[in-house]
């Protein structure tokens, strides 16, 4: 089944032109415009990321979660896991593009590094789906299913493998890209969420949720090699950029854990109360913004001080961030 990022249904252009009447309103030219997808109200939220004001919310499909660019950097997927769809905007306005409907539960998405594979996790269809990507369209490969409620993805360096963490089963799954096949499943804690590969490409990192830790994973052995104690709740992981550190953020213990990639140890904690979910960094390096997921508002932190600098409402339940002068993945 051939999906085109060009071609779309009566019905899908009807719904386009529907969502960019909403969004008319758009940042102005020298904005940088913050991205908030607000799951609970299945909104997405524009902030200005100079003045902090918000420049408009507008309906998307229910449930966005997670949100990533293209790999040429010319959309932002807004991942609709309820609306069965995919919602393109640009990256600098934060305006619709078009949509793409027939992505079937996408709550979380990928691409992997050779940017040949885009990856579709269905976290209420235990199932994750492997699309061949040529730079425009999306072809299915396979829907390949799993134990129970695949959430985070990540890659190995060379694009072979996508690994896959699940709430459910508390296991971790990797499948091979080229046959779409599992080639192995290990246990891990307690509901694994986020997961993140260390940029020597040796080590996974796992997000605990139902615990208090990060654990560390050789994921060519499939063992465990160490735990990093961090908050409860360790959910999600965002790198500063710098190939040294990464964050994890404890929606429990609303903490955030700055971990040291070449010790593995955590180096530093930011006390974030409301739910610390998905975070972004500046390409500087200097601040971090957070949603908040129970309180219905974004943080903004200067990384320097470790401290909250602005505190902004946006809608429900406050999921994916993105802004495109955003500090490396690594």
């Amino acid at each position: 089944m051939l999906h085109s990022f060009g071609r779309f249904s009566r019905l899908s252009l009807l719904a386009l032109c529907a969502l960019s009447a909403v969004i008319a309103v758009s940042a102005p030219a020298s904005a940088n415009v913050v991205v908030v997808l607000n799951s609970g109200d299945a909104t997405v939220t524009l902030l200005d990321q100079s003045t902090y004001k918000e420049i408009n919310t507008f309906s998307v499909g229910k449930e966005p979660h997670h949100l990533m660019a293209t790999p040429d950097n010319k959309s932002l997927i807004v991942a609709s896991a309820t609306g069965n769809q995919l919602i393109f905007l640009d990256p600098k306005t934060g305006e619709v593009q078009r949509q793409l409907r027939g992505i079937i539960d996408p709550y979380q998405i990928g691409f992997s590094p050779d940017q040949k594979w885009f990856i579709a996790n269905g976290l209420r269809l235990d199932r994750v789906d492997v699309y061949r990507y040529d730079g425009h369209n999306l072809d299915l490969a396979k829907r390949v299913r799993l134990a129970k409620t695949p959430s985070h993805i990540a890659f190995d360096a060379a694009s072979t493998t996508a690994f896959i963490t699940q709430q459910g089963s508390n296991e971790i799954s990797a499948i091979d890209l080229a046959t779409q096949q599992v080639k192995w499943t290990m246990p891990v804690g307690k509901l694994p969420a986020g997961i993140f590969m260390t940029p020597d490409n040796k080590y996974l990192l796992v997000g605990i949720m139902g615990k208090d830790y990060v654990q560390v994973i050789d994921w060519r052995t499939q063992k465990t090699v160490k735990t990093i104690r961090t908050g409860e709740g360790a959910h999600n992981f965002r790198a500063h950029g710098d190939k040294r550190y990464v964050y994890v953020s404890n929606r429990v213990s609303n903490t955030i854990n700055i971990l040291d990639l070449q010790t593995l140890e955590s180096v530093g904690v930011i006390s974030v109360p409301g739910g610390p979910d998905c975070m972004e960094v500046t390409d500087d390096g200097k601040t971090m913004w957070v949603t908040l997921r129970w309180v219905k508002k974004v943080a903004v932190i200067d990384l320097a001080s470790k401290k909250i600098t602005k505190i902004i409402p946006v809608g429900r339940s406050p999921h994916g961030i993105y802004f495109i002068n955003r500090a490396a993945d690594l």
